[in-house]
């Protein structure tokens, strides 16, 4: 008996993606998914139990191809610098999927943590993204910096959907802002507060 066949996950993704570029992604069955892969609901089901599961394997491709396209000398730019390369290289490699990632939207409710496979894997998503620049992401600052910068790519988002030119550039302008609203608020934070009373100084121990 011959061994049944081995199902590439990213031919069904692919195949999806297909479909949401070609019609609204409520219309996209698991059944149409498994026709236009070239597989059984069976094999279908092994390998993905939703289209939310299909969806997700999308943005994990999409984590991966960012995390391995790291330019050489990244390190020594400003944090903004770094923050705004990783995601824009995310939004480069999302290019392809525009199409279909829009449909997902339309019947997602139109919000990108809801539609993006929910907040959480737009934040581990976001925690990696930082990571990648070298920030860290661990702990109570690093849950922090992680909401915050979903918040900015989110923001984002919704630009880049609209965003037909060929360099990106009304997307950049949108994440440089947020980025820099973020260090500006981060900068504020952590300035010494000043005294109440003008000439006093803090009273030491």
């Amino acid at each position: 008996m011959a061994a049944p066949r081995k199902v590439s996950p990213d031919r069904i993704v692919d195949a999806a993606m297909t479909l949401a570029a070609e019609r609204r992604w409520r219309e996209v069955t698991l059944r149409g998914i498994a026709e236009a892969a070239g597989v059984t609901l069976a094999q279908l089901h092994e390998a993905f139990r939703s289209k939310g599961a299909v969806v997700a394997a999308l943005f994990d491709r999409i984590d991966a191809k960012v995390l391995g396209d790291e330019p050489e000398g990244a390190v020594d730019e400003p944090t903004r610098e770094r923050l705004l390369d990783v995601l824009m290289r995310r939004f480069e490699a999302l290019g392809p999927y525009k199409k279909a990632i829009a449909s997902i939207m339309r019947d997602g409710g139109g919000h990108p943590m809801a539609a993006l496979c929910g907040g959480a894997r737009l934040l581990r998503s976001m925690a990696w993204s930082l990571e990648a620049a070298g920030v860290g992401s661990a702990g109570p600052m690093g849950r922090l910096r992680v909401k915050g910068l979903s918040a900015i790519y989110a923001s984002a988002f919704c630009v880049w959907l609209r965003d037909d030119s060929p360099d990106l550039g009304r997307t950049m302008a949108a994440l440089d802002r947020g980025l820099r609203r973020a260090e500006r608020l981060v900068t504020a934070l952590s300035r010494p507060r000043r005294s109440d009373k003008s000439g006093d100084s803090p009273a030491t121990a």
